[in-house]
């Protein structure tokens, strides 16, 4: 005799189209009987308050009985719980049918390389792209894009080093491909998340510009002199432009403030003492 739980449950999953989680399978439940309650009072349906105190662990044991059932009645589906939640699917018995229901959908296979750094993002994400560099040894500018297009990997942030550089982790699509719920399930997953892997080199300090010598001479008077030790090109030399006369009037006057300056320092005062008379 079918359970009237298991045909609940069924009807949950087979109604959700991104799939339905334990949780939330108990949650409709309880609610619908807060709804009944609300709407028919003291009448409320004893088959739906019956449901009152359902709890997720009565879920699990429903679709237990469920997929145990589809097996014994050799059905070609089961449910199958998925990151979105349990969703049902065909078996792998009947792929080579299923597949020419989508003959447009040929399989997308990844290269060595794309997929060597795929391995690498789902053992370490999120991960710079830096330190997967440091243990591949060549640039993964390429396989990253491909991962990134194919929605098999995404941007999960920035890491919290010199430059901000972005993190990457995989998605929901990875999981899906591979049939687990979490990167937990991967094989040996916990070995290899704490094997240590080679260290990206520190990024290089930024090279500071040399700061250029300012000769002052009296109050508030700056004077440029060119590297070769040459004269500055005097007003004359420069061509005239309209509309520059103050400019021009400045310029001449820090030249003959800078020309005094030096004659000052090349020439010394001199004190002459008077004989006395």
């Amino acid at each position: 005799m079918t359970n009237e739980l298991d045909t609940i449950v069924e009807a949950l999953i087979f109604a959700s189209p991104e799939g339905v989680s334990t949780k939330e399978i108990a949650r409709c439940l309880r609610s619908a009987v807060v709804t009944e309650k609300e709407t028919n009072g003291e009448s409320a349906a004893e088959s739906i308050t019956r449901h009152e105190n359902t709890q997720e662990e009565d879920v699990a044991a429903a679709i237990s009985r469920l997929n145990l059932r589809y097996l014994e009645t050799e059905r070609a589906f089961m449910l199958v719980e998925r990151p979105a939640g349990w969703r049902i699917y065909s078996r792998m018995d009947y792929a080579i049918w299923v597949r020419e229901l989508f003959p447009d959908k040929k399989p997308q296979r990844l290269t060595p390389s794309s997929l060597e750094t795929l391995a690498i993002i789902a053992y370490r994400q999120p991960i710079t792209k830096s330190s997967i560099e440091a243990v591949r040894g060549v640039s993964v500018d390429g396989p990253v894009q491909t991962l990134l297009d194919k929605n098999i990997i995404r941007i999960a942030g920035r890491a919290d080093l010199p430059g901000r550089p972005l993190l990457y982790e995989t998605t929901d699509l990875f999981l899906e491909h591979f049939g687990i719920r979490t990167v937990e399930e991967l094989p040996n997953s916990a070995e290899l998340r704490s094997v240590k892997l080679p260290e990206p080199p520190p990024p290089e300090p930024e090279a500071q510009q040399p700061e250029l010598p300012l000769a002052v001479c009296g109050e508030g008077a700056a004077a440029e002199t060119p590297a070769d030790g040459s004269d500055a090109p005097s007003s004359e030399d420069k061509p005239k432009k309209k509309g520059f006369g103050k400019k021009k009037a400045a310029a001449q006057a820090a030249e003959e403030e800078t020309a005094r300056c030096a004659s000052e320092e090349e020439s010394p005062l001199t004190v002459v003492e008077e004989e006395p008379s």
